[in-house]
């Protein structure tokens, strides 16, 4: 019974409004819509923006990873004072808005910001870096703001791992690094996987930073989404972009339920 009031507010503001769009589309659409949709799909533009969609996403949750492993084992590893200022660290950025983040890398990544204001002052460069407007702005402002998630996945794997098997292993010599490799790694893969996935599917679809930290041609699927509806008023080839974009999300939630467990999440 208490699931009622949640599937009944999930139908009522994700489900409809989500088919009502698909379907409106479809009505207001002069011609076939299906036929549109497999038009869509095999046109150059949306296989270069679907690629460049896919890859980005990837490239920034692999540097996710990598930023975050060593922030949430170290996490793991702290006493009460250094975790508490880890996790500020990582909170206070999580609940800060999304505009706000992406406005502070422009400031710092810009012609006149302070990474080349610095690098110009120490003498390392003569000309301001381009590192704004480009997919390089773009992947260290979407990698700073899905941070968190994978902060916090990987430290909630991790704060369960049973410390007295790294004990084991090196009352049995093994070294700092063997035990690492053989015991803490391959038990820290599930919340790998986990943090893998839920950046991957939030960078996705990310809009905001890509449309404020991106150039004219790092267009992402949301953003073309988005010029469609605002822009062109083009409902009917919004709504093909989104559907595809609801299949990669629906495609890759699939793969996380498999591959992640749940009872465990859920303290079952």
């Amino acid at each position: 019974m208490l699931l009622y009031p949640v599937l009944a507010f999930l139908l009522i503001f994700f489900v409809l409004p989500i088919g009502w769009f698909f379907v409106k589309s479809a009505l207001d659409y002069d011609g076939n819509f299906l036929v549109m949709l497999l038009e869509t799909f095999s046109s150059n533009l949306f296989i270069s923006v679907a690629l460049k969609t896919v890859w980005l996403s990837l490239i920034v949750t692999l540097l996710a990873l990598v930023c975050a492993y060593p922030v949430a084992y170290t996490m793991t590893r702290s006493g009460s004072f250094r975790f508490t200022l880890i996790v500020i660290c990582v909170i206070v950025p999580y609940f800060t808005s999304i505009i706000v983040r992406t406005y502070s890398w422009m400031i710092i990544l810009g012609t006149r910001g302070v990474i080349n204001t610095v690098l110009i002052q120490i003498g390392l460069i003569d000309q301001p870096l381009n590192l704004m407007y480009n997919m390089v702005g773009v992947t260290i402002g979407m990698t700073y703001v899905l941070l968190p998630y994978f902060v916090l996945t990987l430290f909630s794997t991790m704060k369960g791992i049973d410390m007295w098997l790294l004990q084991a292993g090196r009352s049995m010599g093994a070294s700092n690094f063997y035990i690492f490799r053989r015991v803490f790694f391959p038990l820290s893969m599930p919340g790998i996987v986990s943090g893998f996935l839920i950046v991957y599917i939030l960078a996705v679809g990310f809009f905001i930073t890509p449309a404020l930290m991106g150039g004219p041609n790092d267009v992402m699927l949301a953003t073309l989404i988005q010029r469609n509806i605002e822009v062109s008023v083009n409902w009917p080839l919004a709504s093909a972009l989104a559907l595809f974009l609801l299949v990669i999300t629906l495609i890759i939630y699939a793969i996380y339920c498999k591959y992640t467990d749940l009872d465990k999440m859920l303290g079952k």
